[in-house]
């Protein structure tokens, strides 16, 4: 087998390559730009194109495959010279399927929670040496590739995103892994640049659950209402389980959590966590786990990486790092670390930095979300506003939106004034964006305040 890859350096694409690599594949690729980690990844497994760019010459006969990653054009031409030669062309989703079509498909979908699922389900199949098969969308520590593929699995297991599936598929992705099982942790309107109203949105997760293979289960958020409202739709189609928060304490090292009678001591924390648990849990009876060991196995996971991410703690300061950037994900991480710190004052600081939050009409969808915090900035960059060519915003606008005592700020250093002015005895720095502030270092930033 020789398969092709057209931007090979993608995040998700680079992963592909390697597992299929590792298959014992022979993978080539093209990017017309590479960057860290991709680069060192692909030179590691000996994949890492030689030349940067593209070339319609390194298009044949001999490939059996060729996969487009959404980073390309529709015009590339190495594209169009595999349309010509008439070569089986895969979106990146289409290929995993091809690869799973002999295996029970799993598959996490939802607007939050995806990657926390899955990794929680990957921790427990570790600890109880199944083998299994899996796609996860973001880097996991303790992994050095976030797609594995054999002959040998019975299970695939896939966080399935809604977002599309390259620049000649405008499918969402998790349309195309007809899963066995399937679990939708929650529907909150995102992508908006893609699924322009709430309604064009609920119907990708509709379409996903019609394209459950027959007789298939589906894992539900029954406190979620339009999930439910989907449940009930595939009533009698589908093998429905819903699942909620659990009872549970909280306790200066994390969480005890009550099931069937018995009481299990976790690391991790947060009502939102604590519901993906459950669901995971769920999902790890169709592995043939059952409930005891599920909750006794993930005893010791401390969360998925950059979701709720410990980076500093002292007798009297701790810091967190966290993904959330959609309002619903920005609420329940607010909410979650006062929750578990409510004796400490809470900072939190927020980077709006998609498409989605960065637009005016959607800025309204977070009033509200930081109530939780006894302080909280939020921070954007003209710059990045104008780089996406978007309308220009303004701090009044984004406060008026977000309401309550937000502080709105345009600059790093005003971000990090805010921080050191109110960092005190007893309390918690919550950091919160898919960026990075514009070039804050988190480790050096937790080291200087916990001194």
């Amino acid at each position: 087998m020789k398969v092709h890859f057209i931007a090979i350096g993608g995040s998700a694409m680079h992963n592909l390559a390697i597992a299929l690599s590792r298959k014992g594949i022979t993978v080539s690729g093209s990017d017309d730009e590479i960057f860290e980690p991709s680069k060192s990844r692909l030179e590691k497994q000996g994949i890492l194109p030689a030349v940067i760019g593209w070339d319609a010459d390194v298009i044949d006969d001999t490939l059996d495959a060729v996969i487009l990653g959404m980073h390309a054009r529709e015009d590339n031409p190495e594209l169009l010279a595999a349309k010509e030669k008439s070569l089986p062309i895969y979106s990146y989703p289409e290929y995993l399927y091809e690869q799973s079509k002999a295996k029970k498909r799993i598959v996490i979908g939802g607007s939050h929670g995806k990657t926390t699922i899955t990794s929680m389900l990957l921790h427990v199949c570790t600890k109880q040496q199944l083998d299994v098969d899996y796609m996860v969308g973001a880097q996991l520590d303790g992994y050095d590739c976030m797609v594995k593929l054999s002959e040998e699995s019975e299970y695939m297991i896939l966080e399935g995103d809604e977002y599309l599936s390259s620049p000649i598929d405008r499918r969402p992705k998790f349309h195309l892994y007809k899963p066995h099982v399937a679990l939708i942790s929650g529907i909150a309107w995102d992508h908006i640049n893609v699924f322009p109203t709430f309604k064009n949105y609920v119907e990708q997760f509709d379409i996903f659950c019609s394209v459950i293979e027959r007789n298939g289960s589906l894992v539900y958020n029954n406190e979620d209402d339009e999930v439910v409202n989907l449940a009930e739709k595939y009533n009698r189609k589908l093998n429905l389980q819903p699942y909620g928060k659990p009872q549970f304490e909280v306790n200066q090292q994390g969480t005890i959590v009550v099931h069937n009678k018995q009481r299990y001591s976790l690391e991790i924390f947060g009502s939102h966590n604590l519901q993906n648990m459950m669901g995971a849990m769920y999902l790890a009876e169709h592995l043939g786990i059952d409930n005891d060991t599920f909750l006794s196995s993930i005893s010791d996971f401390t969360g998925a990486g950059k979701r709720l991410q410990k980076v500093v703690e002292n007798e009297s300061f701790v810091m967190f790092k966290d993904f959330a950037h959609s309002p619903s994900k920005l609420m329940a991480t607010t909410q979650a670390v006062k929750e578990q710190y409510g004796n400490r004052k809470l900072i939190a600081c927020m980077e709006l930095h998609t498409f989605s939050s960065l637009r005016k009409d959607f800025l309204p969808f977070y009033k509200g979300c930081m109530e939780s915090a006894d302080h909280a900035l939020v921070y954007f960059s003209p710059d990045v506003v104008l780089h996406k060519k978007l309308e220009p915003l303004k701090k009044e606008e984004v406060q008026r939106a977000f309401g309550g005592n937000v502080i709105v700020s345009n600059t790093t250093d005003e971000v990090l004034h805010f921080v050191g002015r109110l960092k005190s005895e007893n309390s918690v720095l919550l950091m919160m964006s898919s960026g990075n502030f514009d070039g804050i270092d988190y480790e050096a930033l937790g080291a200087e305040l916990s001194e």
